[in-house]
């Protein structure tokens, strides 16, 4: 450590640097961005006060799957790490709110702002807090201005994204990228053999920083085609290798090909299903389309598996199905160019992902995205009777109520697990209770949760409509009195 700043050159690095279990403080940043350097001064006098913290760098633009681990939308940003784990993030330049946060990761007892904070930050460090707090006030308000986009800019980007059918925002140019990133997309288009317009974001900012807010993604490259966002370098690397790439530019007629030879392919593909009136579809795949969509109440047809989804809208989606807690079933379209051609016609709908909900087609990514800010998804599920998933307490009820007499036991009636156990089931079958019942053993969640619920720290328990009536003490002592049957009967 030695109270250095170093740059992190790759993800495994900051891994094992992290596993290492001693506090880090990551600082993502970009040479272009004022309040970076600024905040840089701040980062390295920290690095000097406090010696046995690990202080790294990450210049965000050139290291996106480290930027994306971690949610970057923005710089400056900070994710502070202990015992191998994020505890903390401070986005924007603010040097008081990074000391206090790289004090509290060192002593978490530490609350004092940093012009109290003494021995926790050096005077170097708060004479520096002193210099840049009346500049960092003037780019906190700028950076709350640029949270929205302006009509005039989210304009300007939708007539910059549509300029070109395929549309590259770079650095640099293609004749010169100015990161290798940017090179590899340039190289793969040419591959592709495909004609595309280019924007240089560096001779921009105003676009560098909006389209990060436009497009929701938040590193360059970014490649658009008719409009459509299909994702930064990872992506169209890995869509060009599948061949996925060469589909999306062919199913939107961008071609290197003649038109005749365009569309030549078209009625080629035709044959697998589609009819060759691409107006309607064979009687055979409708039925399969309609069954696809019917095979779960919420089905969502996607670029890739909701494990490792192979397009950012596709990720999206997956990741707002998990917040709403709404099981789904999955079709990966790449897997099946005849239902991915198909369904388009079918719901009227060119683009990738899809979400059906009984069979009802709601939307793609943005749309979807819209309906869970607004609430609406969540009221669309539930008007359809979806179940989402329900909180430990509402699961705790559900269970305790899924019978008049429930019984929570270590093991089944059949093979209690416990002498107490055992002892219960015996003493409700003598009394010819008939009653459900829950191993807690198969579920920690509910183990330990019941606990809580009942405040009842053993097992087994059991309830009556819902009601505790208590564990093995108590039904021993109702059943020894003769009145075990008539408590649990009433």
């Amino acid at each position: 450590m030695g109270g250095s700043v170093k740059d992190v050159a790759s993800k495994t690095e900051l891994d094992n640097v992290r596993q290492s279990g001693a506090p880090v403080v990551l600082h993502f940043w970009a040479s272009w961005c004022d309040a970076s350097k600024q905040m840089d001064q701040v980062f390295s006098h920290l690095a000097t006060d406090f010696p046995r913290v690990h202080f790294l760098r990450v210049e965000a633009e050139e290291h996106p799957d480290i930027s994306d681990a971690y949610s970057v939308s923005a710089v400056p940003f900070f994710v502070l790490f202990k015992d191998g784990k994020s505890v903390d993030t401070l986005e924007g330049a603010d040097p008081s709110s990074l000391a206090t946060k790289v004090a509290k990761v060192v002593s978490p007892s530490t609350s004092a702002e940093p012009a109290s904070l003494g021995m926790a930050a050096g005077p170097t460090v708060l004479e520096t807090v002193k210099e840049i707090a009346k500049d960092t006030g003037s780019l906190k308000a700028e950076d709350r201005a640029k949270a929205g986009l302006t009509d005039t800019l989210k304009q300007s980007l939708e007539r910059l994204t549509n300029s070109h059918p395929v549309m590259l925002f770079m650095k640099g140019s293609p004749e010169e990228p100015r990161c290798g990133f940017s090179r590899k997309v340039v190289d793969i288009l040419k591959e592709e053999k495909v004609q595309f317009g280019s924007f240089d974001i560096l001779s921009d900012n105003e676009v560098r920083e909006g389209l990060k807010k436009f497009s929701n993604w938040p590193t360059y490259p970014q490649l658009y085609c008719k409009g459509e966002l299909l994702g930064g370098s990872d992506i169209v690397i890995a869509m060009h290798e599948s061949g996925e790439l060469e589909q999306v530019f062919r199913d939107d007629g961008i071609s290197a090909a003649t038109n005749a030879d365009s569309k030549g392919n078209r009625d080629e593909a035709g044959k697998g299903g589609i009819s060759s009136n691409t107006t309607g579809l064979s009687e055979a795949l409708r039925s399969r389309l309609e069954g696809l969509i019917n095979s779960n109440p919420v089905m969502l047809f996607m670029k890739g598996k909701p494990e490792q989804p192979r397009c950012g809208f596709s990720g999206k989606v997956v990741e707002i199905l998990k917040q709403e807690k709404v099981e789904f079933g999955s079709f990966d379209i790449l897997s099946d160019d005849e239902a991915r051609r198909g369904l388009k016609l079918y719901s009227n709908w060119s683009s990738y992902p899809q979400l059906y909900v009984k069979g009802e087609l709601i939307g793609g990514s943005d749309i979807v995205l819209e309906m869970q800010k607004s609430g609406e998804l969540k009221r669309v599920l539930a008007e359809k009777g979806i179940l989402v998933e329900q909180s430990l307490e509402d699961r705790l009820r559900t269970v305790i109520h899924s019978a008049k007499v429930m019984l929570f036991m270590k093991g089944t009636p059949d093979y209690p697990k416990c002498g107490f156990s055992s002892k219960v089931v015996n003493a409700l079958r003598e009394e010819g209770v008939s009653f459900g019942s829950f191993d807690i053993l198969k579920d920690e969640e509910v183990r330990q949760g019941l606990k809580s619920f009942s405040n009842w720290p053993t097992f087994p328990q059991v309830y009556y409509k819902g009601e505790l009536v208590g564990g093995c003490d108590i039904i021993m002592e109702l059943r020894n009195s003769g009145d075990l049957k008539s408590t649990l009967s009433e």
